[in-house]
C-alpha cells in the first residue's frame, strides 16, 4: 500500500519546440524509471509511492529540466497524502474511463 499520490507536469522555460518535448521526455523517462506505478497523461504524469520518495522524485524532475537545458522550470504539482489510511490508486480512480 502506498500512503501519497503526485501529479506533476514540468514546464521548462527558455527553450522550444522538439527541444521542450525532449526535455519533458527526460522527465517522464525518469518518473517511469523510479520503478513506482506511473500513469502518463496529456499534461501531466501521476504517479505513486511513499509521500517522501514522490516529493524527492518532484525535485529531481525539476533539477532534470536545468540540467538538460532549461533556463528555469514551472512545475505544476498535486498531491494526495493519507498516511494513516493510504490513498486510492491511479487504477481505481480512472479504470471505468479505460475499458478496452
Amino acid at each position: 500500500m502506498f500512503n501519497a499520490s503526485l501529479a506533476i507536469q514540468v514546464l521548462p522555460h527558455g527553450v522550444a519546440g522538439e527541444e521542450l518535448i525532449r526535455i519533458v521526455d527526460t522527465v517522464i523517462a525518469y518518473l517511469k524509471s523510479t520503478g513506482l506505478n506511473t500513469f502518463v497523461g496529456p499534461f501531466e504524469t501521476t504517479i505513486e509511492g511513499d509521500f517522501d520518495r514522490l516529493m524527492e522524485i518532484a525535485t529531481e524532475a525539476q533539477r532534470i529540466c536545468i540540467r538538460e537545458g532549461a533556463g528555469s522550470v514551472s512545475a505544476y504539482i498535486k498531491v494526495a497524502y493519507n498516511p494513516i489510511e493510504g490513498v486510492w490508486s491511479i487504477e481505481k480512480k480512472t479504470a471505468q474511463y479505460h475499458k478496452v
